[in-house]
């Protein structure tokens, strides 16, 4: 019977309409459930229902009842086959188990649900989820190699990432896809709850609205309502992007980028870091990407928000004591390290002053930790994700290392008075491996002759590092062979790229296809490579392995083992006792 149910869950949720298919219940079967957190009951029950037909219980009482929510009940909604059963923002308080059923007739369908508590109560003032987007595996050792150095086979020094005393494997499959993009990853730790590709902070129903799915609350939700705790969140890609997006957002599209604005604005929380400026621009404005004239830049200053837009703005707000903060410092992306520190590509010459993801987050913590009530902090180093689709491992790692300073600013704060937990966690992997070390000196042009395997993956030789990690000079003659499992066509010749970030392929002649980059074929050395992926793919994608989480500070050592990406939500929670 339960592989039945599950099989006609998936059925639904993939739109079948071939025969009897039972009720979709939303949470799905084995939600985690926190014990007073907000969330959205629905139930889609096929064809049309009279009222009077359709029964929706809890543990054997009457949904709404249990729930105290009156139901709101829509016969074939948004045109679809369906009748739908609502019961909104609602909240369940006691914990353990739980059986929902949804009856029509005869046709019965139940899902199970743990509410779970926080006994404890809270254990950490602060909490510091660090999210490299992408961070995978090989990211972490072959930045530990360029930073740290390496000679018969040890390592110069630990990264700040690694040495943490609690670690654990999350697996991160949504409810629709073994491979998942930021925005079900990141949902999954923000609220608890799985949901699938693209989506924020909701269940993917059949609605067609994407804002008017069933809703889940947000840790960033819970903190501003429930406590008296800071709230930050700190990117460096558009703060509209998925990953910023779901410590507020509730939508189907992540690129819904206009709401997310509204969304923020919402929760408002204290400091707001990252690139997108256009979005809070009304639409009268040159360069703005809004729909409508609202002026979000001003809303927020009237709410009582410093608006800066560059590291000196930044930096002179927090001298100046400022509670809360709106850094927006690009009209997209914040530009890598690589760029932004030794090569100035990018848009660097177009914004000179941007902060790097370290810059943040010091402002940030400085800032927030004057709430004597504790605060939430969100840092991402967004380009580790967008460098890696776009194969260009040097400013990947770049990227890798910039994470791993902020990460050891954090520690330092976090070691004065011990209350602070702390998380660094990638949101998916990418499939990339360290594969040797091209090497200059070895005979040939193409990179598979330069490639030196095994025996001859002799030690990297980039320029001494600085001060801050990052080595003076990555265009040398022997350079890590970090290799990337998904690629469209393209064209490759092992050396880095200097006079911007690579573009693997552009625009074919046939619509929605692409073709290796000219310019990269016109490189030295370069020879073309046969992709894997679709051609509608311009760039490298996800791949499904685990992801690693190292952490530390109080309520950390529930971090062992191999854990669902859900699970990183309750030990957030828990750590800060957000039930009930």
């Amino acid at each position: 019977m339960l592989k039945r149910a599950l099989l006609a869950t998936v059925l639904v949720t993939a739109g079948w309409t071939g025969g009897a298919v039972a009720q979709t219940i939303y949470p799905l079967d084995r939600a985690e459930i926190l014990s007073g957190s907000k969330f959205d009951l629905k139930v889609e029950f096929p064809g049309t229902v009279a009222a009077d037909q359709l029964k929706v219980t809890i543990d054997g009482k009457d949904a709404a009842e249990v729930l105290g929510a009156k139901p709101e009940i829509v016969a074939k909604e948004d045109g679809h086959d369906l009748t739908a059963y609502w019961l909104r923002g609602v909240s369940l308080t006691t914990a353990g188990k739980v059986k929902v059923e949804a009856s029509a007739g005869t046709e019965k369908k139940s899902v199970a649900w743990e509410v779970f508590d926080t006994p404890k109560g809270r254990v950490a003032k602060n909490v510091i989820l660090f999210v490299g987007d992408g961070f995978s595996i090989a990211h972490r050792t072959a930045a530990r190699i360029m930073s740290k150095g390496i000679v018969q086979g040890h390592f110069g020094g630990e990264l700040a990432v690694d040495d943490m005393p609690y670690m654990a494997l999350i697996s991160t499959p949504g409810t629709d896809s073994i491979v998942t993009d930021s925005a079900n990853a990141m949902s999954a730790y923000t609220t608890g709850h799985k949901t699938c590709v693209n989506a924020l902070g909701i269940y993917c129903a059949k609605n067609k609205n994407t804002l008017d799915h069933p809703k889940v609350e947000t840790i960033g939700e819970l903190v501003k309502r429930k406590t008296g705790m800071a709230l930050g969140v700190v990117t460096n890609s558009e703060i509209e992007d998925a990953t910023p997006a779901g410590i507020v957002a509730h939508t189907r599209k992540r690129s819904d980028f206009n709401d997310i604005v509204e969304m923020f604005y919402d929760v408002k929380p204290d400091v707001i870091m990252g690139g997108g400026s256009p979005n809070f621009l009304p639409k009268s404005t040159p360069g703005s990407k809004r729909k409508d004239d609202v002026d979000y830049l001003k809303k927020f200053e009237e709410a009582g928000y410093a608006f800066v837009s560059t590291k000196t703005e930044m930096e002179k707000a927090v001298a100046d004591g400022k509670s809360k903060i709106l850094g927006l410092y690009n009209t997209g992306n914040i530009d890598g390290a690589l760029d932004l520190k030794y090569l100035k590509k990018g848009s660097v010459s177009k914004f000179p002053d941007q902060p790097d993801v370290v810059d943040e987050t010091k402002a940030a913590i400085a800032t927030l930790s004057k709430n004597p009530n504790g605060f939430f902090l969100m840092v991402e180093s967004a380009r580790i994700d967008k460098y890696s689709h776009s194969l260009d491992p040097e400013r990947a790692l770049f990227d890798t290392i910039m994470l791993d300073n902020a990460v050891k600013y954090a520690k330092d704060f976090a070691a004065k008075n011990g209350d602070t937990m702390i998380i660094v966690v990638a949101d998916h992997a990418h499939p990339v491996s360290i594969i040797g070390t091209y090497d200059d000196d070895r005979p040939g042009q193409t990179p598979r002759e330069k490639l030196g395997t095994y025996a001859d993956a002799k030690v990297p030789n980039y320029g001494p590092v600085d001060a801050e990690g990052y080595p003076t000079n990555i265009d040398v003659s022997r350079r890590i062979a970090l290799e990337f499992g998904t690629t469209p066509d393209t064209c490759f010749n092992a050396k880095p790229f200097m006079d911007g970030e690579n573009v693997p392929a552009v625009a074919g002649a046939t619509p929605k296809t692409y073709v290796e980059n000219p310019k990269n074929c016109e490189r030295p050395g370069a020879v073309h490579i046969t992709g894997n992926l679709p051609f509608d793919a311009s760039s490298g994608v996800h791949s499904g392995d685990d992801v690693l989480l190292t952490a530390m500070g109080p309520g950390a050592e529930v971090f062992h083992g191999r854990l669902d990406n859900t699970r990183v939500f309750r030990a957030m929670a828990t750590a800060l006792g957000l039930a009930k």
